[in-house]
């Protein structure tokens, strides 16, 4: 079972396959850079270095005005 289909429901897009190769490529140039201790991110469509002390015991919720417009969908 690959989470990602469980989750969105449905075989990868062209565009899920792309994604994940940029985070591959990223994290590796992490290690490369001996940049430990941090993650790769999406931020609009680049990919970034993210400290993991920024993020972790964060939330990033969802907006609530796009949550209920896609309610429609799971409603």
């Amino acid at each position: 079972m690959v989470l990602g289909h469980l989750q969105r429901g449905g075989s990868p897009t062209a565009y899920d396959r792309i994604l994940a190769t940029r985070f591959g490529i990223a994290a590796i140039d992490l290690v490369k850079q001996k940049k430990f201790g941090h993650m790769v991110a999406l931020r609009g469509n680049k990919i970034v270095s993210v400290p993991l002390k920024d993020v972790v015991g964060k939330r990033k919720t969802v907006d609530l005005e796009l949550y209920n417009i896609a309610s429609v969908f799971f409603g």
